[in-house]
């Protein structure tokens, strides 16, 4: 139960050093992922020669794969940036908490609920926040979005209606109805508070590896392209010889999702 404990403990000091980091520099620094790995992997071998048992160490190795595999996912199907996918896969090998595979696999599906359900209230919650701090950029650009998808827009809301009055005959209709009628708007509200809220000149001394471009740079005969890898070292040196501003797309910082979510998983097990 001790080594379950200090586990816990490894992981909780982690993810608060990671959130200061996010919500300071808005990124993570390999060396905070890449040491949480090292750590729990040197004390679970360790703890498992001094027991003449290895399945503690062997369940560590299983969940960085299965972790591996999923932090990948994510980062390629760019839901996640490359510091929260390496996060993410520091944590595999912490969150084996068992013995047991299947009970680990347990664990791991309940995380993953979790972060789910966690990361669309933070998310909801950050996005309302940005909003109402640059109110008046954000109606201007709301209104932009509405015009420019004004066409989707209604569509949706008359399919919405539609269902809303079908609700009569079925309960289930009405439900969708309303579900289609809400997300008609929040798309419009994450694409106006990205746009308006989360792009900035910063000067390019501040530029760090990373750093997402909003749009493709000319930098003498070449164009740095706004990519979801995000900035190299090299795209770095050469726009500072020809620029002194640029436009960055920031994220939102997304480690307090992942304390939150592990947090509330001791909890419950």
């Amino acid at each position: 139960m001790q080594e379950v404990i200090f586990l816990i403990c490894l992981g909780i000091i982690w993810l608060i050093f990671a959130g200061i980091c996010d919500l300071k520099k808005r990124e993570i620094p390999n060396w905070v992922s890449f040491s949480l790995i090292v750590f729990v992997l040197g004390f679970r071998f360790f703890y498992s020669l001094f027991n003449w048992d290895f399945n503690f160490f062997y369940q560590g190795l299983i969940g960085l794969g299965i972790f591996f595999i999923l932090g990948n996912l994510f980062y390629y199907g760019r839901l996640f940036a490359g510091g929260d996918a390496k996060l993410l896969i520091a944590l595999g090998v912490v969150l084996p908490l068992s013995t047991n595979f299947l009970a680990n696999l347990k664990i791991f599906g309940w995380f993953l609920f979790l972060f789910l359900i966690v990361g669309g209230i933070y998310g909801l919650v950050w996005s309302f926040v940005l909003s109402a701090k640059n109110f008046e950029k954000f109606r201007k650009e709301f209104l932009k979005q509405f015009k420019k998808n004004k066409f989707y827009v209604l569509l949706l809301i008359c399919f919405a209606i539609v269902n809303i009055l079908l609700g009569f005959y079925n309960w289930i209709f009405f439900y969708l109805g309303f579900l289609i009628f809400i997300f008609s708007f929040l798309f419009l509200h994450a694409k106006a508070v990205e746009e308006s809220c989360m792009v900035k000149d910063i000067p390019v001394k501040e530029l760090t590896e990373g750093d997402w471009l909003y749009e493709n740079v000319k930098v003498g005969n070449k164009i740095i392209k706004s990519s979801w890898e995000g900035l190299s070292e090299k795209d770095i040196l050469l726009l500072k010889k020809f620029k002194k501003k640029i436009k960055v797309k920031y994220g939102i910082p997304f480690v307090p999702v992942f304390l939150i979510a592990f947090l509330v998983l001791i909890y419950f097990i």
